[in-house]
C-alpha cells in the first residue's frame, strides 16, 4: 500500500490500510489516520494530525509553514478529522503563536483544486470549496457552507453555517449563517433556501429563516433594532443568526 519512492520519516505514525503514492514525502511529527489514500507528489509536514478515511490528491501541500511573516518557526499546529477530500494542489498551513497555534478542519469536507487554508484558520463539517477558493489567516467557516469557485476571504474574517458565496465573490466581512452572498466586495443577495431544503428543514424553519432575512437587510431598521427584533421570533434557528452577529468582530455583510 506504500509505493517504494515514497519517502517517510522514521516518527511519522501511519495507521491501518493506508495508501502512499509514488514520490511522496511524509515528514516527521505526522500522523496520518486508517484507511487514508494519499497520492503521488504529496508533501505532509509536521506537526499535522490526519484522522480516518481522508483522500489527498496529488501535488497537494499539506502542513506546511504559513506565509505570515511574523512566523519565526514556532511549533505550531494542524488538525484535520475524518473523511475529508483535498484535490490537486490544495495548500494547507498550519497555525501561528499569534492565535492560537493551530489551524483545524472538521469532518467531511470537500476542497477543490488549488483551494488555500491560511494559517489559524477554523473548518467546520461537510463544507465545500469550489476550485481555487482562498481562505487567508483566521478566517472561521461553520458547517454545510458552499464557496463559489474563486471567492477569496479576508482574514479574520467568519463564514456561518450554511452559507453560500457566488463565483469570485470577495468577502470581507462576516456571512451570518443561511445567506447567499455574491459580488466584489460580497453583500447579501437572499437566503440558502435550496440548500436548506436539501439538508431536511422544514418549511415553517425557512419561513422563520425567510422573515429574520427580511428583517435584517430588508425593513430599514438598524442592526440593533433588527437583532432586538429576531431575538423575539422564539426560532432555535434565527438565533444562531443572531449569536452569529454579537460576536462579529469585522461586522456583517450588508
Amino acid at each position: 500500500m506504500i509505493h517504494e519512492t515514497a519517502i517517510i520519516d522514521a516518527s511519522a505514525r501511519i495507521g491501518q490500510n493506508v495508501s502512499i503514492g509514488p514520490w511522496t514525502w511524509i515528514g516527521p511529527d505526522v500522523e496520518i489516520g486508517d484507511d487514508c489514500v494519499i497520492g503521488s507528489h504529496v508533501v505532509v509536514k509536521g506537526p499535522t494530525r490526519i484522522g480516518k478515511k481522508n483522500r489527498i490528491f496529488q501535488f497537494a501541500s499539506i502542513g506546511e509553514d504559513c506565509q505570515d511573516k511574523k512566523f519565526a518557526g514556532e511549533p505550531t499546529e494542524l488538525v484535520i478529522g475524518d473523511g475529508n477530500v483535498f484535490r490537486e494542489c490544495c495548500t494547507v498551513h498550519r497555525g501561528t503563536v499569534q492565535d492560537q497555534s493551530l489551524t483545524k478542519i472538521g469532518h467531511d469536507n470537500l476542497f477543490m483544486a488549488y483551494v488555500h487554508v491560511a494559517h489559524d484558520c477554523v473548518i467546520g463539517d461537510q463544507n465545500i470549496f469550489a476550485n481555487a477558493v482562498t481562505l487567508a489567516g483566521h478566517v472561521h467557516v461553520g458547517d454545510f457552507v458552499i464557496l463559489g469557485g474563486f471567492t477569496g476571504v479576508h482574514q479574520f474574517c467568519k463564514i456561518g453555517s450554511h452559507a453560500f458565496t457566488a463565483v469570485s465573490s470577495v468577502v470581507v466581512q462576516d456571512i451570518p449563517p443561511y445567506i447567499m452572498a455574491q459580488g466584489h466586495n460580497a453583500i447579501p443577495r437572499t437566503i440558502n433556501s435550496e440548500g436548506l431544503k436539501r439538508r431536511g428543514f422544514s418549511a415553517e424553519q425557512i419561513s422563520q429563516i425567510k422573515r429574520a432575512y427580511k428583517t435584517l437587510y430588508r425593513s430599514g431598521h438598524t442592526l440593533n433594532e433588527a437583532v432586538a427584533i429576531m431575538a423575539g421570533m422564539q426560532s432555535p434557528d434565527v438565533q444562531l443568526m443572531v449569536d452569529f452577529i454579537g460576536e462579529s468582530n469585522r461586522g456583517i455583510i450588508r
